[in-house]
């Protein structure tokens, strides 16, 4: 029937092909029917499947969803399979899987990233995404909603993070997980802490830092009068914003107003 597709063995070569419907197939003396009739894989809008040990097709680098080119077939008629790869799959025709090809997770809807939320997301392999910029595996990194998050084989999602809401006389304490620049001129490094201080953006903001975690506490700031003192010390080495640079243990004073 239409949408069905069968594998059929011929005994002669020993290489199982794919007969797809709508089809009257009459078997020959030398044939096995060993799977079917199956119903296609059908994708619609806003969804994807992911499929291990994918047909090579032609022209077809391996990236997701590999829909472009013909099946690759090996000398003896068989279609050649990416053994252990797999390929996300979006929404298309209605589709067979080749002998050797398996669902590694059914149809799925997209994941809806919704607004004041963010999605951590980890490099499982190194990979150069569509716009150019180039990752390895380990890399961390978010995706900030509102927005639909399209996944990738190479990439998975390591956890879901809301946004950190900060009033007015209000700092959020934030830890980088690795080395590296913020985006503001103080100088972040390895274990390294810092205070952000409230903005003129909105209160409810996900945080936009790649390898940064939620915030570790949000601090009220203070207000330094005149003729007071604030007696500091430094926890770990850093950079002010001013260049000064200190090291553990340092002291000085933040005199008001």
């Amino acid at each position: 029937p239409p949408y069905h597709y069968v594998h059929v063995l011929d005994l002669n070569s020993n290489v199982t092909r794919v007969e797809v419907g709508p089809l009257t197939y009459v078997r020959q003396d030398h044939e096995r029917l060993v799977l079917g009739p199956v119903r296609m894989v059908t994708v619609p809008a806003r969804h994807y499947c992911v499929v291990l040990n994918p047909v090579a097709r032609g022209g077809n680098d391996g990236d997701n969803d590999g829909d472009d080119g013909d099946v690759l077939l090996d000398g003896a008629g068989q279609a050649r399979l990416r053994h252990g790869d797999l390929e996300v799959r979006l929404a298309r025709e209605p589709f067979a899987l080749y002998p050797g090809e398996r669902l590694q997770q059914d149809v799925t809807p997209l994941q809806v990233v919704l607004a004041d939320t963010a999605l951590r997301l980890r490099a499982l392999l190194d990979f150069v995404a569509r716009d150019g910029s180039r990752f390895v595996a380990g890399d961390e990194w978010l995706f900030e909603g509102p927005g639909t998050y399209i996944p990738r084989k190479e990439v998975e999602v390591a956890e879901t993070l809301q946004a950190t809401v900060i009033g007015p006389n209000q700092a959020v304490r934030l830890r980088a997980l690795s080395p590296r620049q913020d985006v503001t001129p103080l100088q972040v490094v390895l274990a390294d802490t810092a205070l952000r201080p409230c903005s003129p953006r909105p209160l409810g903001v996900p945080l936009s830092i790649p390898g940064v975690p939620p915030s570790l506490d949000v601090t009220p700031l203070q207000v330094v009068l005149a003729d007071t003192a604030l007696r500091l010390r430094a926890l770990l080495d850093f950079v002010a914003r001013d260049g000064s640079r200190f090291v553990a243990g340092d002291e000085w004073l933040f005199e008001g107003p």
